[in-house]
């Protein structure tokens, strides 16, 4: 992975992480995901 991938694969954990942050707990709930998985979701580690 080059330095290029490298940085956008990071940027697009950030926009998730604050996209996912910025749902409330209902919000989350309906999705079936809760406050505690949004980080593995943002890496791409989640599975249910």
């Amino acid at each position: 992975m080059n330095i290029r991938q490298k940085i956008a694969k990071f940027a697009q954990y950030q926009r998730t992480m604050r996209e996912l942050n910025a749902l409330d707990t209902r919000q989350l709930n309906d999705l079936g995901i809760t406050k505690g998985d949004i980080k593995n979701i943002a890496r791409g580690n989640y599975t249910n």
